[in-house]
């Protein structure tokens, strides 16, 4: 997906930003995220990021293994901001829209705030190479992660646009597996945090094997 703001590395991005927590939405830098956003707080949160002229909403998973309040869950220390680049009202008073990603961002605290909808200061100097793209593709052992592929579509008789994965480039397929991959929080999260496109595609292949060997050694159902 294009996007027409050109963010060349931290400083141009705001310092507070508004934040969606989410639990098992995994956005990465220059992935694309569909949402459907109903309630009244996030509709508003959208209102405002494009009245502020960002257009930026932080995604981030919620933390519930270390959170005591279910209305106000705690927040994993890291998440990943995007763009709005696409908007449509739906008739019934929600919006269907489309995040790019942008660079992960690490939270540095969430703010008291008069909105209904969580903001936060963070800091994108942890992941500056966010902002190069493609940056650490051919560190990715890409016929390692196809092969892991074929094995879960098998698996699970799902079928893949083989043709559209092998055009793929590095960055662009692995992102794009991790955020669709059908694991829970932990994982996701894991993947959001590695230190570079090569880890991300490791741990990737890793979970889905262990996630392989379950299936076949014990019946289970695949991870969830």
């Amino acid at each position: 997906m294009p996007i027409n703001a050109d963010y060349r590395g931290p400083a141009e991005l705001p310092e507070v930003i508004p934040v969606f927590p989410l639990p098992g939405a995994l956005l990465l830098p220059r992935g694309q995220m569909p949402l459907n956003i109903f309630e009244q707080r996030y509709l508003a949160m959208v209102d405002d990021a494009f009245r502020d002229g960002h257009r930026l909403i932080g995604m981030i998973q919620p933390d519930a293994v270390h959170s005591d309040d279910e209305e106000k869950p705690s927040l994993f220390k890291v998440g990943c901001v995007g763009r709005i680049t696409q908007l449509a009202e739906s008739g019934d008073g929600r919006y269907i829209l489309e995040l790019t990603g942008v660079s992960r961002f690490e939270v540095v605290e969430e703010l008291s705030v008069l909105t209904q909808y969580r903001q936060c200061k963070v800091d994108y100097f942890p992941f500056v190479d966010d902002f190069t793209a493609r940056k650490g593709e051919d560190d990715v052992d890409r016929d390692a992660l196809v092969a892991v592929l074929g094995d879960f579509l098998k698996a699970n008789n799902l079928k893949v646009d083989w043709d559209g994965i092998h055009k793929a480039p590095n960055e662009a397929l692995v992102n794009a597996l991790a955020m669709m991959s059908p694991y829970g929080p932990p994982e996701k999260q894991a993947m959001l945090e590695a230190p570079n496109l090569k880890t991300r595609a490791e741990i990737l292949i890793a979970i889905t094997e262990m996630d392989l060997a379950k299936k076949r050694t014990s019946g289970d159902p695949p991870l969830q």
